[in-house]
């Protein structure tokens, strides 16, 4: 890979990555509920999930999910019930910040890792770089690579933007009010799978 193109690479992941999307709007409102150090998890579950999604998808899982459109339904199905639940969990963190809601938790390293696979940005940037950078399985592993690189550090602004709101949602009433925003730019975040754009 030119150094071109892999300065190419690394813009396109830097600006797909810190753009909202399911990721970053989850980062954010868990910054806000559970603080950076509780977040850590979900964000290395991003990164090295979406690296790894890249990956696998490069080595040929794209070709096998193309050629079975049963399977491609059911993963927009499956994606939208499972953004919509976690809207609704979003919605409902409204506890004091530091107290927590009951039972709640942030989203654990394996659980991020997952959800890349049922997330459409994801796969928007994942097919988008392997189809314009990536030549051969070493080509799609360098991809991989870069996105992971860049992809903590993009996160994490997420996070940290949701934590540094903490001060501001002390009070019930304006975090439930944030939290009921992120719910609703996270069920937004979707269109693209509903308009088929």
């Amino acid at each position: 890979m030119s150094q071109q193109i892999l300065m190419a690479l690394t813009a396109f992941a830097f600006v797909t990555s810190v753009t909202p999307g399911p990721n970053n709007v989850m980062l954010m409102a868990s910054g806000a509920n559970f603080g950076l150090r509780r977040t850590l998890p979900h964000m290395l579950g991003v990164a090295l999930g979406f690296g790894a999604m890249v990956a696998l998808l490069g080595l040929g899982v794209d070709r096998l999910i193309a050629g079975s459109p049963r399977l491609a339904e059911a993963m927009k199905w499956i994606s939208m019930g499972y953004m919509l639940w976690l809207a609704w969990k979003i919605a409902h963190a409204s506890a004091p910040i530091g107290t927590g809601y009951a039972g709640a938790r942030p989203m654990g390293f394996l659980a991020a890792c997952a959800f890349q696979w049922i997330n459409p940005k994801a796969w928007m940037m994942g097919l988008g770089a392997l189809s314009a950078y990536s030549a051969g399985a070493g080509g799609a592993l360098m991809v991989a690579l870069i996105f992971t690189l860049v992809n903590l550090p993009s996160v994490a602004i997420w996070a940290a933007m949701g934590r540094g709101l903490r001060g501001v949602l002390q009070e019930p009433g304006r975090l439930r009010l944030f939290n009921r925003v992120m719910a609703v730019l996270l069920v937004v975040s979707m269109a693209p799978v509903l308009t088929g754009h």
